[in-house]
């Protein structure tokens, strides 16, 4: 049986973060949506392409204190997001994961989607820095990309 995009997408997930090997990650399930939800409407996106979606990007709204906090090892991925208190102005913006379906890829989505969100949020925050903990050379090219034409400084997080 052919799997849906959704599954495939889950299972994208999967293999390229192995969230669930790995404590520090942020594993995203229904709670993690609420919340980012509550952050900022616009920090969950994705791409449908009629039969189901073939693109989500995450992105979490924080503080420049946790994301400096986050890029000196001081706390993990999962605790910057509990962390970010609700409720107050944004001025940091991690750009948490994006996962495109293979044959989607290369089309300009993933910028598409994070650009879109930042503009959204930044009409109800005045974002100053985007950071990101890359996993695959596409997605430090894709962060450098929307951290450019979002003009933001970018910071990179490195074990």
């Amino acid at each position: 049986m052919t799997l849906s995009n959704f599954e495939r997408l889950v299972q994208l997930a999967d293999e390229v973060f192995a969230v669930k090997s790995d404590p520090s990650q942020l594993d995203v399930n229904p709670e993690v949506l609420e919340r980012l939800q509550k952050m900022h409407p616009a920090t969950v996106s994705a791409f449908d392409d009629g039969n189901g979606p073939v693109a989500w990007v995450l992105l979490i709204t924080t503080t420049l204190e946790l994301m400096n906090r986050f890029l000196d090892n001081q706390i993990s991925e999962k605790e910057l997001f509990n962390l970010t208190p609700l409720n107050i102005q944004y001025d940091a913006i991690y750009l948490c994961s994006a996962l495109v379906l293979e044959e989607y890829r290369r089309k300009g989505i993933t910028k598409n989607l994070a650009m879109s969100a930042i503009e959204i949020i930044r009409k109800d925050h005045p974002l100053k820095a985007a950071f990101v903990w890359a996993f695959s050379p596409e997605g430090d090219l894709a962060a450098e990309t929307i951290a450019q034409l979002a003009g933001l400084p970018l910071y990179k997080w490195a074990k």
